[in-house]
């Protein structure tokens, strides 16, 4: 038996004007998606426990397996264990965005762009060698990793101050939590300093000159240390793959002990290697039980608040990654059981995510009894609750594997 969890980011959303008050999933053609949901058991996940914040971090470990509110310390050392850097014990790691930031004043900005127009890794790579170089110390230190999503290690004491995610913030006046960290010793310094390396460096240079968002700030977030994480393969029973463009996800593969197969071209948006990603799956599958495919471009064109991308992204994950896996593995003649969900919304209105539960389809290739017999969007939710099983997200993988 072979055991699936297809998961696109944030590809729930709330009904669209432009679309009939529709959603994308709504709207998106996902043929493959509706037969497996057909045929299928439904599900509600509460992937979000009441406390956190709807962030991929708390929801992907969630789905995983693993329970937040027990293994839950923070979302960068998550990214730490898949960049390979060691976090000392006494460090603590930052989520370290380069955005772009409008500077009214030295303590009023407003944030441009959590992305810094999806900075490509090679020049995001220039720009944190050089604010290592520049602005590294004995408290603080960069490492680079994909795209805009980077890492800042800082030595302990951490004086204790809000961060926040700044995708919460597109568009948006973000004085007050920039007015903190500038308020907080040791980090005003930092932050001026690495404003004033980026402004001028050759690499946003060349980005304006090219009309794209030049990425002269950085946003430290999502502290916290190491987690010990048991294995899955203890766990479960079984060993797995994960696949994803994000360290964040690869990092909970690495810290779980799952094999993380490295997709060339996996860029976390909708231009990435969806083939290649399909076809680490099954490679995986020849050896192993278990694959977690995660697909991040719905949940960025939600933050973009790009419905157009939005919906393709939605029907490239349907008709290039759960079509081809499940459609392979049947001619394999492999049996399979499959989640194919989302670890949150993030609906296009907000950009932001939200914690309300998720729709999730369990589907067996053995079942011959009539499944659902629905289509696969967000209309589940309206259902009375006898349509569907309402669940913990942590506990939908124990349905997964039967090990109820």
């Amino acid at each position: 038996m072979k055991y699936l969890v297809l998961v696109g980011d944030g590809m729930g959303d709330h009904p669209v004007p432009e679309i009939g008050h529709k959603t994308p999933l709504q709207v998106a053609r996902t043929p493959a998606m509706d037969e497996l949901c057909s045929k299928g058991t439904l599900f509600v996940a509460q992937t979000v426990p009441p406390g956190f914040l709807p962030g991929s971090d708390v929801a992907n470990m969630s789905l995983l397996g693993y329970d937040p509110q027990t293994y839950y310390t923070g979302r960068a050392p998550l990214e730490a264990a898949s960049m390979g850097v060691t976090i000392a014990a006494d460090e603590t790691a930052f989520r370290c965005n380069l955005v772009t930031l409008e500077y009214q004043s030295a303590d009023h900005v407003s944030m441009v762009d959590f992305s810094s127009g999806h900075i490509s890794s090679e020049e995001a790579a220039a720009l944190i060698d050089t604010l290592e170089n520049k602005c590294g110390s004995e408290r603080f230190h960069f490492h680079a990793g994909i795209s805009y999503r980077h890492l800042l290690l800082v030595k302990d004491p951490v004086l204790e101050f809000a961060t926040v995610p700044p995708h919460d913030f597109i568009g948006k006046d973000v004085s007050k939590a920039w007015q903190t960290y500038l308020r907080t010793p040791g980090w005003r310094d930092l932050l001026l300093q690495a404003q004033t390396v980026l402004q001028d460096h050759p690499v946003n240079i060349s980005r304006r000159k090219k009309g794209l968002q030049p990425a002269n700030g950085i946003w430290p977030w999502g502290k916290g240390k190491m987690p010990v994480l048991p294995s899955f393969a203890n766990r479960f029973g079984i060993s797995g793959t994960m696949i994803s463009a994000v360290d964040l996800l690869n990092g909970l593969g690495i810290c779980t002990g799952l094999s993380v197969a490295r997709v060339e071209g996996a860029t976390g948006y909708i231009d990435t290697n969806y083939k290649g990603k399909a076809d680490a799956a099954l490679r995986a599958l020849e050896t192993q039980d278990f694959v977690f495919v995660h697909l991040e471009a719905p949940d960025e064109a939600g933050h973009q608040a790009r419905l157009d991308h939005k919906i393709q992204a939605i029907e490239d994950f349907d008709a290039k990654i759960v079509a081809p896996i499940t459609r392979t593995l049947r001619e394999r003649g492999e049996s399979f059981r499959a989640v194919i969900t989302m670890d949150h919304f993030t609906p296009l209105a907000l950009q932001t995510h939200t914690s309300e539960p998720v729709p999730a389809i369990l589907y067996d290739s053995r079942e011959t009894s009539p499944g659902s017999g629905q289509k696969f969007d967000e209309k589940i939710l309206d259902q009375p609750p006898t349509s569907y099983i309402k669940i913990e997200g942590c506990r939908l993988l124990n349905n997964l594997l039967q090990k109820n």
